[in-house]
């Protein structure tokens, strides 16, 4: 499964939005390096509780002390370790930890199974303008979870739309039904895309899609 984590940056710092699947740090942390991206690690905005894009977070915490990590409140307890996760049945959780070194899997416990502390010290409003990277704009899009948000980079007019929306052969898609409990719901939240002048869109599966993405979204949304 390919994942596309994102990462925006100022001359400061830079800002990780959501983190793989557990024992993916190391490879986000390469690539960002390999991209030379320089800037200190400051924060990581995470875009909903799915193992794929939460699971690194344990060894990213381990590792950089200080780090800022923003998740919605209607996620935050499954985030924290407090509730478990909707889509991930406890016999499969078991079955893909035993695959990961012994490091990742003490962590990864250490932070979901029997947390000692919170893994989420911010919490994002709807609407709210983040300061990083010249300014990110936080939508809430529930549906795919009920905390699920995407993020609208002002500067580049990019939204990184985590799994709210997905890329296939070239094509823009809504969220993935299977994956989605409340598709109605999810369906209705694209709407809030058409206020915000996007020419970008950054989807966690597909990647990155350039050109008529307003009209591309209108598209989905016309039909709701």
């Amino acid at each position: 499964m390919t994942i596309c984590p994102t990462v925006l940056f100022d001359i400061k710092e830079s800002i990780l939005i959501d983190t793989g699947m557990p024992g993916s740090a190391p490879g986000i942390l390469e690539l960002i390096q390999r991209a030379g991206i320089r800037q200190r690690l400051s924060t990581i905005l995470l875009t909903h509780q799915d193992i794929d894009h939460i699971g690194g977070l344990p060894t990213f915490k381990a590792d950089i002390p200080g780090l800022l990590v923003y998740a919605h409140e209607k996620d935050q307890a499954v985030i924290n370790g407090k509730q478990p996760m909707v889509k991930v049945q406890l016999e499969r959780l078991a079955g893909l930890l035993a695959t990961l070194p012994k490091k990742t899997q003490s962590d990864f416990k250490a932070a979901f199974v029997k947390p000692t502390s919170a893994n989420v010290n911010r919490i994002k409003v709807d609407g709210e303008t983040l300061p990083f990277a010249g300014g990110i704009k936080m939508i809430h899009t529930p549906g795919h979870t009920p905390g699920h948000v995407c993020f609208y980079h002002l500067p580049s007019k990019t939204l990184v739309a985590g799994d709210a929306m997905v890329i296939e052969n070239g094509e823009l898609k809504g969220p993935v039904e299977a994956l989605t409990p409340d598709l109605r719901t999810a369906l209705q939240s694209l709407k809030k895309f058409k206020m915000y002048d996007i020419e970008n869109v950054i989807c966690y599966h597909g990647g990155r899609l350039r050109g008529n993405i307003r009209e591309r979204i209108a598209a989905l949304t016309d039909r709701i």
